[in-house]
């Protein structure tokens, strides 16, 4: 029985979902394609109806959990209206815990991704780099709105805001990637990161 445009898309829909969470779990080369499937539901042949390689999954992965993600957040800023600045301080505030540095299969794609994409090459970075700079735009815009003098020109030639944006996101991959990366080994260092983080993104806000 020959699938309906609409039921191939939701399978589609299916891998990609099922290989956001692996990669971001596993890493993308700790994961095979017969796992990955598996996973989805579907058999290993069927892989190739959706995707060429798997190079071109990782691509649709990435685009797929920052767009997500950006969506979230720029869906509770908006939804906040005049708490819209709270919502934003507690979605920052938030990343910098326990609960999301031990699931990263459904955490944040930067923090995840980051190692991947140092190794895989222009194109996986070229990816990687659109979804920060997507990240970034959705935090300068909440800076911009929430504060008026963060829109002048800084000495590096980017906006107040899109400074304070990077910082805060180099402060968040930064704590998450440490803290995952010792959580077994040494699990008081890890809580020791993340506490530090909190306190470090608190005061790069309110700065």
């Amino acid at each position: 029985m020959k699938l309906t445009k609409e039921q191939a898309e939701r399978n589609r829909q299916a891998i990609i979902q099922a290989a956001g969470e692996m990669f971001r779990q596993k890493g993308v080369d700790g994961v095979c394609l017969n796992e990955l499937m598996k996973a989805a539901g579907f058999t290993h042949g069927g892989f190739y109806n959706h995707f060429a390689t798997k190079e071109d999954l990782i691509s649709e992965v990435l685009k797929d959990s920052f767009s997500q993600q950006t969506q979230a957040i720029k869906h509770a800023c908006e939804l906040g209206g005049e708490d819209a600045a709270k919502n934003f301080h507690d979605i920052i505030e938030n990343y910098m815990t326990a609960e999301h540095r031990d699931d990263p299969g459904s955490g944040c794609p930067i923090a995840a991704f980051a190692m991947d994409a140092a190794r895989k090459g222009i194109g996986m970075q070229a990816a990687y780099a659109q979804g920060i700079e997507n990240f970034l735009s959705v935090y300068e815009n909440e800076l911009s709105s929430a504060t008026t003098d963060v829109n002048s020109e800084t000495e590096m030639g980017m906006s107040a805001a899109k400074q304070k944006a990077i910082r805060l996101l180099i402060t968040m991959i930064g704590g998450m990637m440490l803290s995952r990366a010792v959580a077994e080994a040494s699990p008081t260092l890890s809580d020791e990161i993340l506490a530090v983080g909190r306190e470090q993104l608190l005061k790069i806000i309110n700065s």
